[in-house]
Parts: structure tokens; C-alpha cells; sequence
């Protein structure tokens, strides 16, 4: 359980940063465009929050079934493929909090998602490097070879 909420600060974290760097993504009031970054404001903590539930979950238990589909183009494509992958679990996930939370998320264009996805992949990797979440798994695994 403590893995799971740990991934999931993670992501709130890249997320947050995510939509403060890429202009086009993030969390729109009454359909404003979001043509600039911006600071995440206090009334986009909680939407912030409940997107990384849902991006987390996600990319817990459909991604890794996509990867393995997806895994004859990632290999003709050098591993390119995989950012679509991670770009269309965003658009996945901004589906699923608009339609069941209401979490008002934007995203402008396909290159603004792949931007922001990109990002948050980073971001993810490297805080799960220095927290041992990236490494408990692969520990984990190596134990259960023996």
C-alpha cells in the first residue's frame, strides 16, 4: 500500500510540473485556453490530485498490456512508439476525469500531450530512482529469478 500512495505523490508531482511547462495542458475554469503555462493555483490541487490517481492506475494496469501489443512497432521504431503509448494513456486519462470527475482537464494538441508526457515519464523515472520505489521492483523481481 505504501508503494502504491508514494507512486502516486510521484505523479502528482510530475504532473503538476508537466502542466506548469507545457502551454496547451492543464486544467481549464469555464473553457479558458491555456495557450501560456501558468502556475498551478489552490482550486488545482484537488483536480491535480485525482488526474494523478487516474494516470497512475492506469498506467498500473493498462499500459503494461498495451506495451506488450504495441511491442512489434516499438521494436520497427526503435522504441519511438512507446511515446505515443504514454501520450495516448494522457489522453486515456484525461478522458476518465472529465467523464466520471469532472476534473476539467485540457489538452490542446497531440504535440502538447506528447510534450507533457514526455515530462511527466522523466520526472516519474528520476523521483522513482531516488525514492528506491524503481529499485524495490527490480529487486523484487532479481529475488523471485533465484
Amino acid at each position: 500500500m505504501g508503494r502504491a500512495i508514494g507512486i502516486w505523490i510521484i505523479t502528482a508531482i510530475a504532473v503538476a510540473i508537466a502542466f506548469y511547462l507545457v502551454p496547451g495542458v492543464g486544467f481549464a475554469a469555464g473553457g479558458a485556453s491555456l495557450d501560456a503555462p501558468g502556475i498551478l493555483g489552490s482550486d488545482q490541487l484537488l483536480p491535480t490530485v485525482v488526474f494523478a490517481a487516474i494516470l497512475a492506475i492506469i498506467n498500473g494496469f493498462i499500459r503494461p498490456i498495451l506495451k506488450v501489443l504495441t511491442l512489434p512497432i516499438t521494436i520497427i521504431t526503435l522504441g519511438l512508439f512507446a511515446l505515443v503509448v504514454n501520450t495516448g494513456m494522457l489522453y486515456l486519462a484525461e478522458w476518465v476525469g472529465n467523464s466520471l470527475f469532472g476534473t476539467n482537464l485540457y489538452i490542446n494538441s497531440f504535440w502538447n500531450a506528447l510534450l507533457a508526457s514526455i515530462i511527466i515519464s522523466i520526472i516519474v523515472a528520476i523521483l522513482g530512482s531516488i525514492t528506491g520505489l524503481k529499485r524495490r521492483r527490480a529487486r523484487r523481481s532479481s529475488e523471485s529469478q533465484r
